[in-house]
């Protein structure tokens, strides 16, 4: 477990990392509480192999419906360099309603990236009975979850039959930038749905207004993904360490300011909120 030979005291661990995914960078947190920048990183480390852990029990559970919102954010790593090149990008993928994070994964914003997010979410399409996406302007969203999960559909009709996403599951994609004599609906879907779909989706419930506040909030939060001087990842790994981390706080431990309800509580994983105490006593797999 993650606990096991730390000599450091579990109150003041909490302390440190709460105080660093409260917006103080790792090296300030360093000179005000007296502690190396190698212990830091190695109880992140130890605490980002819990979220493989949580992240399966959490998709063990059935959900009747739920509407995921996707969006990325951007954050320079190692040195000042064009976006496209940068490994910084990071996929937001929230649930609207409890505000659980089911992604939270940077890299370089090439297919793999948006590949990997897209296998999360057939992940959690495959325990919910109905399921609507949401992007704001960002169609491959739709196209690789099209691609990865388009099932054929037999209507009788002679040729080859139609492709069709999952029934139960809704794609909707924002427009953004279009004038006011465009021909292109203001919302569509990139990719034909079942028939048997119900649908439910009013165009005013087509947004991504709450993911876009998460990733301000983390602007805040993380000083990693502030512009300022020296304030920026090294590393992609560090990135994704401290992601990790902060997926745990945000998701177990912390109620969201606006719902005051832990976001696994809000979805029914947990009845209660962990501490950090139990996170560091969960049992971890060897390969982890």
């Amino acid at each position: 477990m993650p606990l096991a030979g730390l000599r450091t005291p579990l109150s003041r661990i909490q302390q440190i990392l709460t105080a660093i995914h409260e917006g103080l960078g790792i090296n300030a947190a360093c000179r005000t509480f007296n502690v190396s920048k190698n212990s830091i990183k190695e109880w992140e480390r130890r605490l980002s192999a819990v979220k493989h852990v949580l992240l399966l029990y959490s998709l063990c559970h059935q959900f009747l419906q739920q509407i995921l919102e996707g969006d990325e954010l951007y954050t320079k790593v190692h040195h000042n360099r064009p976006p496209s090149e940068s490994e910084g990008w990071t996929v937001v993928i929230m649930e609207r309603a409890s505000r659980f994070l089911w992604t939270l994964q940077c890299g370089q914003r090439d297919q793999e990236l948006f590949t990997q997010a897209i296998h999360d979410i057939c992940q959690v399409m495959a325990q919910t009975q109905d399921l609507a996406l949401l992007t704001d302007g960002e169609r491959r969203y739709g196209n690789l979850l099209f691609a990865a999960c388009c099932r054929a559909l037999y209507t009788g009709k002679p040729g080859r039959p139609a492709q069709t996403l999952p029934e139960g599951v809704k794609v909707r994609l924002k427009n953004k930038g279009l004038s006011p004599h465009s021909a292109r609906p203001k919302y569509e879907a990139p990719q034909r749905e079942h028939p048997r779909t119900v649908q439910n989706l009013a165009e005013t419930a087509i947004h991504a207004n709450h993911v876009e506040a998460f990733n301000s909030a983390l602007r805040r939060q993380l000083a990693c993904f502030r512009r300022k001087a020296n304030t920026y990842a090294k590393l992609k790994s560090a990135l994704q360490r401290r992601l990790d981390v902060h997926w745990l706080l945000h998701n177990f431990i912390r109620p969201h300011f606006t719902t005051k309800v832990v976001p696994a509580v809000a979805l029914g994983i947990f009845a209660t909120g962990l501490s950090w105490a139990q996170l560091l006593t969960i049992q971890t797999f060897p390969f982890n």
